[in-house]
């Protein structure tokens, strides 16, 4: 009986077209490998970023280079078919050699005649990973979200400093830093690690927004609000906050959720 029933409900065909993908296996692994420094890389626009910048740009093209995880990138008010092959030459051909394979989605701007010209003339092949499947090409997505992270604020001016940033940080998946993989060594760092002082009462502090908080630019909001004055400091870690007017917050908040602001 059970047994019937639940073969009834797997039927269903409502059921099926608006359930969720539940108890499915997953699918094969396959790993992409690549063999030296830039044989193989990843292309992918990040589209399209609100608010625009000044100058009009809102999308940035990212290649990734799947060994090193080096990051090239350029900022555009429109991804055009012309400037991807203008990029894929002057940026990554001319400075790193000539990639033995290009992974991109398939988006009519990374799928043209115009770059099919310039893989025939110098033998790239071009593959394209599946539709609607970000994982297929993780190592720029990951890249990607990298550089969202750091250029959310004032991203157009950022981006080069998010390049460097991403650069210089360890890769889990390399154990080192694409700078040092590329280049042999380690970027020049004359700057002295700092650490932050404890919290006291009187400080000017930024409070992280939470997830369960809702903002209308969604994953380009900010991720914290402010500044707050610190009322109390209690011994456990909890802090009373005071708006700059004064007005204290209705609730304590925890050490861990805020960061000094610096004026």
């Amino acid at each position: 009986m059970e047994e019937d029933c639940i073969n009834y409900a797997k039927k269903c065909h409502k059921c099926q077209i608006y359930g969720d993908k539940i108890h499915v296996p997953p699918s094969h692994l396959h790993v992409m490998t690549s063999s030296w420094s830039f044989s193989m890389s990843g292309m992918d626009v990040i589209r399209p970023i609100s608010p625009k910048a000044s100058n009009g740009h809102r999308f940035i093209f990212v290649v990734v280079d799947y060994f090193t995880k080096w990051v090239e990138a350029a900022l555009y008010t429109n991804v055009t078919k012309p400037a991807v092959s203008k990029f894929l030459k002057k940026e990554i051909i001319c400075q790193y050699g000539m990639p033995e394979r290009i992974i991109s989605d398939n988006a009519l701007n990374l799928n043209n005649n115009t770059l099919s010209e310039v893989c025939i003339q110098v033998k790239i092949k071009h593959h394209n990973s599946s539709p609607y499947r970000p994982k297929m090409n993780g190592a720029v997505e990951e890249a990607n979200n990298n550089i969202k992270k750091i250029t959310y604020k004032d991203w157009h001016e950022k981006l080069p400093f998010a390049l460097y940033a991403y650069h210089t940080s360890v890769r889990t998946s390399t154990g080192g830093t694409p700078f040092s993989l590329v280049y042999g060594m380690d970027a020049l760092n004359l700057i002295k690690e700092k650490r932050l002082k404890a919290i006291h009462h009187g400080d000017l502090v930024l409070k992280k927004i939470l997830p369960i908080q809702k903002d209308f630019r969604g994953k380009w909001m900010t991720n914290w609000e402010g500044p707050y004055v610190v009322k109390k400091v209690f011994s456990g870690g909890a802090l009373i906050l005071t708006e700059m007017d004064g007005k204290t917050l209705p609730k304590p908040v925890n050490s861990d959720s805020v960061k000094k602001y610096f004026t």
